[in-house]
């Protein structure tokens, strides 16, 4: 029997054995069925204490990711990491449970030292006030926090399925104008169906939350109940002794369950509101708080009131009040310098390129499109979509469809424009005239329904649809109804796309059909020369091409 034994250990020591051990995907299985092993094994107090640990240190690393990830998909991993961390959970409470029922008679520490340092720590030798923190913990957890994060998960689920069409014929319509390629729809429409997979896994496993704290709150009565019988008719215990010293194991057990798990539903609460926000938790709230320096001001202002009212402590209040309104000071400074510099930039550049060449002041524009000087950051670095990539899209799309090569777009500032109003003008005349605005998006109902968003109504220019402009803000929102949801560069370029096609006989002169018969293929060219011009004359070419 020995020596089978100790060849057993010699195979499981081997380098075979342990390189296999060592792959994720087998420690992954292991540590998964050393937690359904903990539902039936003893665990000894110093190894109870490690796990312990273990779990109050994944609790914070999934809270700490959750605040830092830019989007809830960076995060795909959090449903099943939240039914781990509640299998490890409840796993932990049935062995500390099995401790403290065997082993509580023999005094605080018989379920560890963590379980009776928070029964210690919180309680202050007082069990009430441990139970009232207990049961606090459990009502923030289950009613609020839980309930809430599921909540936003379930509508995020619903929407998010109802709006996959949507989505859907969005990325095939900037597919087929150019504004994106092959490879950036499949990876769009790949991101839709995580995005939608990733929300509905969310609505299910928000359940396993409410159902932990359920089992906290259970286990925790059976804990006092069960210690004080096994205490008193056991072990000899006066019901006084048996009421404190399980009582405080018992609420340690539960405060030491319940704070990682009040902490992985504030996890999941941040990651499942992440919707919409771009970028991490502490720049998205620092950016959306900036943006509004005259909140900040009110703010201070509310504050220096409340500092000012009889029994209230005056200091607490104005510095707070001093610090909100110097915050408010500084945002209103910068946020001017900014849009400063920005026009200023702005304006150079066009006027640096328009300068350059004196003669082209001389020359007529075949397509040019005139700003105000407010839609010039449209054209600035670092303005989001610029306007000059998305014309260059618009004109490699444009000769995919119709054949030929658009001239190039011509973009100036005029400032007898208002500020937000567009101009589109062909051969000098003008051929369209709109208004966007930077910074927001604009909302239509493909199914042509009544939008209930809060925005500015407005017309959409190309087709004359019913629209509305919205902040960004509500861009998620839209999005997830399955509105058509674009940015204020796109909508001119697509006004722009409907205005090269029907201008399209008019821009294709004489010049421009000149350079469709150079670009022919060599194979080509000789059967030009025979026919063109002693056959048939350019400009006969150019008009049947204007007429097709």
């Amino acid at each position: 029997m020995a020596g089978e034994t100790a060849t057993t250990l010699r195979s499981l020591l081997s380098p075979a054995s342990l390189k296999t051990l060592a792959r994720s995907d087998t420690l992954f299985a292991a540590a998964i069925v050393s937690m359904l092993a903990l539902l039936v094994l003893p665990v000894p107090k110093f190894l109870l204490d490690l796990l312990l640990a273990m779990s109050i240190t994944l609790s914070v690393t999934v809270l700490m990711t959750a605040l830092f990830t830019r989007k809830a998909l960076e995060f795909s991993t959090f449903p099943a990491i939240l039914l781990i961390s509640t299998l490890f959970r409840l796993g932990l409470n049935v062995a500390s449970t099995r401790l403290i029922l065997a082993d509580g008679h023999e005094g605080p520490d018989a379920a560890g030292h963590v379980i009776e340092a928070f029964g210690g720590y919180v309680m202050q030798g007082n069990f009430v006030i441990g139970i009232i923190v207990f049961v606090i913990l459990i009502i923030v957890n289950f009613v609020v926090i839980t309930r809430g994060s599921g909540r936003i998960a379930e509508v995020a689920a619903r929407f998010s399925l109802d709006a996959m069409p949507g989505k859907q014929m969005a990325i095939d319509a900037d597919l087929s104008s150019g504004l994106i390629d092959e490879g950036e729809a499949r990876a769009r429409r790949k991101q839709l169906e995580d995005e939608s997979n990733f929300y509905g896994a969310m609505d299910g496993a928000s359940k396993y939350v409410r159902g932990d704290a359920i089992a906290g709150l259970l286990i925790t009565l059976v804990n006092i109940v069960g210690g004080i019988l096994v205490g008193v008719l056991q072990n000899g215990l006066t019901l006084g002794e048996a009421g404190e010293t399980y009582t405080l194991l018992t609420v340690g057990d539960g405060l030491v369950s319940q704070i990682p798990a009040l902490i992985v539903s504030v996890a999941a609460g941040l990651l499942v509101s992440k919707a919409g926000v771009d970028g991490s938790a502490d720049k998205a709230l620092g950016a959306q708080f900036g943006a509004y320096p005259k909140a900040l001001g009110l703010v201070s202002a509310v504050l220096a009131v409340f500092a000012i009212l009889p029994g209230m402590p005056f200091v607490p209040f104005v510095g707070i009040a001093f610090a909100v309104g110097g915050a408010a000071l500084a945002l209103t400074r910068r946020r001017k310098a900014e849009a400063a510099s920005e026009a200023k930039k702005a304006q150079s550049s066009i006027r640096q390129k328009t300068e350059d060449d004196p003669a082209s002041m001389l020359a007529m524009d075949e397509l040019r499109v005139e700003l105000g000087y407010g839609l010039l950051p449209l054209i600035a670095d670092g303005a989001g979509p610029k306007l000059t990539d998305q014309i260059k899209a618009l004109r490699r799309a444009i000769a995919q469809e119709i054949g030929f090569v658009t001239p190039p777009v011509r973009i100036l500032d005029n400032m007898q424009l208002a500020p937000n109003d567009y101009a589109i003008r062909v051969k000098e005349q003008e051929a369209g005239r709109g208004a966007v605005r930077p910074g927001q998006y604009l909302v239509m109902d493909p199914n042509g329904r009544r939008l209930d968003l809060v925005g500015e109504p407005t017309k959409e220019p190309a087709f004359g649809l019913d629209a509305m402009w919205i902040d960004e803000s509500q861009r998620q929102t839209a999005a997830l109804r399955g509105l058509t949801v674009v940015d204020a560069a796109t909508v001119l370029t697509t006004h722009l796309t409907e205005i090269i096609r029907a201008e399209a006989p008019t821009l294709l002169s004489y010049a421009e059909t000149k350079k469709l018969l150079d670009a022919l293929p060599d194979k080509h060219r000789q059967l030009v020369s025979d026919l063109v011009p002693s056959t048939v004359s350019l400009s006969t070419i150019q008009r049947v091409l204007q007429a097709l």
